[in-house]
């Protein structure tokens, strides 16, 4: 195993903790404790679009418990009732979704079947539609108290797709005439708390709906801060700026009361792509000796400092189901001492040599500090079994192009495993079919084709977890890709505070029954 080394976070922490004079202006200059019951979040990052809903800023609607969706999702991705209270699926193109009566929109306008209806029409038609309509030919059309959805194609993941918070219905007032305008969702959502106001990138507020259609909130209110700094946001949950942070850097670790701390497992996998089409690891026996170089324990331990879980898979403990019916067991996937390297998988080169001379380049990104400092230790435990390393590491801009031009041997990516329906299947298919849009390991396998495919068709359930991990066996016995570890995120939470969610999908935060204070 590699030596374990101080790392650059650990330096951080011990150089200093940031400005706390700068975070407590940031909280407004509210003190150290929260007297009327009001939630001070500190998030991470500030609205991209002007809080749109259908950009990636409905995420923080969500979060807020201001914007709601016709469905949610529980833990293993099955939709749940919300604005909507039940659903069928009429024919392959088409499914009936009941709409719930009595809901008002914050505007004080009833929620109908027709306001829906606009609502994903405009969504479907926006000059750039949500990305949870990519490839789908949406329409919606109002019948009585019923919202009728249709696809070009059959989509059995549709419930799921509207869960996404980018299709949140909001009130008619909030949309614009024209498929090119803004968005506004300043009072016009559904949920337990209203927005009231928005200071551009820096601030929100919102306050406690008293007319919504469920539980009322137990906070009177929550004020917003938008900190990317994450030295500032570790110090506001150490001074008490801030009731709830989002995303403490784990440089800032040592600094806090651990019991502030909450691990919540991401559905975020790093993994080491291999090209397989060109270059050394064309050959299945040289993946195979890269895979059984690479020491995920080290990494996790060095980079992350335990932040992390070692890899046993491309689905990491974020979607538990995984585990459950992973056919090799809960075994890290790789491992440098051969133990637990992919020969467990059913299929796979068990063994590889490195011809003399073998060199090869191994790119990543700026944009995750801690992808470059992988790939330094990835480097050398590379060149540990005899291959020759050359580092190519820019910003994600610069380099995505090349990476997927092919011009690297092997890149070490960050990838959100669950896209916005929830569900693993559309990042394999994007990442390892044949005709995949996102394809760093340029595999064509129609094994895994057919798994992908098969698994595809299925609606959510039972039957399509267990397609999906037909595949994701497939995946990684072709070698094509080396699952290193599965991130976590620390979410800070004062001791005051009860009710905060903990998602792994980051699309719930603070709900009705959150509350700071007895």
């Amino acid at each position: 195993m590699t030596p374990l080394t101080p790392t650059r976070r650990q330096l951080l922490a011990l150089l200093g903790v940031g400005s706390v004079a700068a975070v407590a202006a940031c909280a407004g200059g509210k003190g150290s404790t929260s007297t009327d019951g009001r939630i001070r979040l500190a998030m991470l990052q500030p609205p991209r679009s002007g809080l749109n809903p259908l950009s990636d800023d409905a995420f923080k609607l969500s979060r807020w418990s201001c914007g709601e969706t016709l469905v949610t999702l529980d833990a293993e991705g099955n939709a749940l009732a919300a604005l909507a209270t039940e659903w069928e699926r009429v024919d392959e193109l088409t499914w009936r979704f009941t709409i719930r009566p009595g809901v008002t929109f914050h505007d004080g306008t009833a929620l109908s079947a027709q306001s829906v209806a606009d609502a994903l029409t405009f969504a479907a038609g926006y000059s750039t539609p949500p990305r949870i309509l990519d490839g789908v030919e949406l329409k919606a059309s109002a019948e009585g108290e019923s919202v009728v959805i249709t696809t070009g194609t059959p989509d059995p993941l549709v419930p799921q797709r509207l869960s996404s918070p980018q299709l949140t219905i909001l009130a008619p007032a909030a949309y614009p005439q024209d498929a090119n305008g803004a968005v506004n969702p300043v009072g016009y959502g559904t949920g337990p708390f209203k927005l009231t106001a928005v200071d551009g990138t820096a601030a929100a507020t919102l306050e406690r709906y008293d007319d919504y259609w469920g539980d009322k909130a137990m906070a009177p209110g929550i004020d917003v801060t938008f900190v990317p700094d994450g030295t500032a946001r570790g110090a506001a949950l150490r001074t008490g700026t801030a009731d709830i942070v989002e995303a403490v850097p784990v440089s800032q670790v040592a600094t806090l009361d651990a019991a502030l701390l909450h691990e919540v497992p991401m559905p975020r996998t790093a993994t080491l792509y291999l090209n397989t089409s060109k270059g050394a690891f064309a050959d299945p026996a040289v993946r195979a000796a890269a895979r059984n170089a690479v020491d995920p324990q080290a990494l996790v331990e060095t980079v992350y400092e335990g932040h992390a879980d070692v890899a046993a898979g491309l689905l990491g403990p974020a979607l538990p189901w995984a585990g459950e019916l992973r056919a090799w067991g809960q075994e890290p996937y790789a491992g440098a001492d051969g133990v637990a390297a992919s020969g467990s998988v059913p299929g796979a080169t068990t063994t590889g040599s490195v011809p003399a001379g073998t060199t090869v380049t191994l790119g990543s990104y700026t944009d995750r500090p801690e992808l470059a400092e992988i790939v330094v230790l990835l480097a050398q435990q590379l060149q540990a079994a005899g291959f020759t390393v050359t580092q190519d590491v820019r910003e994600y801009a610069q380099i995505e192009a090349d990476a997927l031009a092919g011009s690297f041997d092997a890149f070490l990516l960050s990838r959100a495993t669950v896209l916005d329906s929830g569900d693993p299947v559309a990042y394999m298919v994007s990442d390892f079919s044949s005709t995949g849009s996102f394809s760093l390991s340029f595999l064509k396998d129609t094994a895994v084709d057919d798994a992908l495919a098969a698994a595809g068709a299925l609606e959510a359930g039972a039957e399509r977890r267990q397609a999906t991990m037909a595949a994701e066996q497939l995946i990684l016995a072709s070698g094509a890709a080396v699952p290193l570890l599965h991130e976590r995120v620390l979410q800070g939470e004062a001791a005051t505070v009860t009710g905060a969610e903990r998602d792994p999908r980051e699309r719930a935060l603070i709900t009705a029954a959150t509350k700071v204070g007895a």
